[in-house]
């Protein structure tokens, strides 16, 4: 593959690097909505919202990532995802991820307003997405 044929891909948490590596395409979610990223993209900065976000990989895998809210940053084929949380989708349990949110949304149907419920909820909803779309792909 030719140097502008591939992204370099840089997804990173508050307390660690999630994942890098040379990619074909990404997907997030920002604030607008989805975005697909493709090599020689426009320069761009965009919040992400909690989400699954997937990397195509420059050997054909596909790495699915639960992310929180962030940025995400595109420039001369550089990709950074930066998010306060993250976990590849081999770090989920489905279980677990679903009892969290159940957990938070019983908290918010009882009037509980405030922000770490409300992240609880979100990064619990981006946790199950990535684990059943990983399950599909089995």
């Amino acid at each position: 593959m030719a140097e502008g044929d591939v992204l370099f891909v840089d997804v990173v948490a508050a307390d660690r690097r999630i994942w890098e590596g040379e990619a074909l395409s990404v997907i997030a979610r920002t604030s607008e909505g989805d975005i697909g990223i493709l090599p020689n993209h426009e320069p761009l900065l965009a919040v992400l919202v909690p989400c699954a976000a997937e990397v195509l990989t420059a050997d054909g895998k596909r790495e699915l990532i639960a992310i929180d809210e962030g940025f995400i940053s595109v420039a001369d084929n550089r990709v950074a995802l930066l998010t306060q949380y993250g976990r590849l989708a081999h770090e989920i349990s489905l279980p677990e991820a679903e009892r969290e949110f159940w957990d938070a949304r019983k908290k918010r149907e009882l009037g509980d307003t405030s922000e770490e419920t409300r992240q609880h909820h979100d990064r619990a909803r981006a946790q199950i997405a990535v684990a059943r779309k990983a399950q599909q792909a089995s």
